[in-house]
């Protein structure tokens, strides 16, 4: 009898107890981040060799979250907005496709390829961020570009190169994103313009 009285009782117990968590399941929203150049330009014959070399991000850059700057000067990361990748391997691979599309180089190569390259860029993701209370978004590369002689590299020039885009205050993660994508786009151009023309 006892035992007939434990097994009515045990439903009873489990269900006070719950395995679903208590907060609504929110799915990730994921952007993609690959501004392209507005058009694409022949190189010219001779033009050099680009070697790119993978581009890096300051820390804060690393997390997939989108960034927002605070009007007390804080960041926060935006929950449930993501990039699909890490910012600084979606910016390198779009600016790999930007610069070959540039016509300043005959062709524009990762690390690890064969091809024998004049040039070398290294280049670090310094600012993405989404700025509402300054009506903007931004974003800004650092570089360096050197020339590979027979047993080491020569720096030409260290290049920094900014780019904004206008962003509401009230605008929407996904209008964040859009903002971001064209900020990162406006400093790609700034970029190749400051790179040396020719050999």
């Amino acid at each position: 009898m006892r035992r007939r009285a434990f097994i009515l009782a045990a439903p009873v117990v489990l269900a006070g107890c719950s395995i679903l968590p208590d907060r609504p399941n929110v799915p990730v929203r994921r952007y993609a981040l690959g501004p392209r150049r507005p058009s694409t330009l022949e190189a010219p014959r001779g033009a050099p060799v680009l070697l790119q070399r993978r581009m890096r991000a300051v820390p804060g850059l690393q997390d997939l979250g989108l960034r927002r700057a605070r009007p007390d000067g804080a960041y926060e990361f935006l929950p449930y907005e993501e990039w699909i990748a890490s910012p600084a391997d979606l910016a390198d691979a779009a600016l790999r496709a930007w610069l070959q599309a540039s016509g300043r180089f005959s062709a524009v190569v990762q690390a690890g390829t064969r091809a024998d390259a004049d040039l070398v860029l290294e280049s670090q993701l310094t600012v993405l961020e989404a700025v509402p209370h300054a009506g903007e978004a931004r974003a800004a590369i650092a570089a360096v570009l050197m020339r590979e002689e027979r047993l080491s590299s020569r720096i030409i020039g260290t290049l920094e190169a900014t780019g904004s885009a206008p962003l509401a205050a009230n605008a929407s993660p996904p209008q964040q994103a859009q903002a971001l994508e064209a900020a990162l786009g406006r400093a790609f151009a700034d970029l190749e313009a400051r790179l040396p023309a020719g050999r």
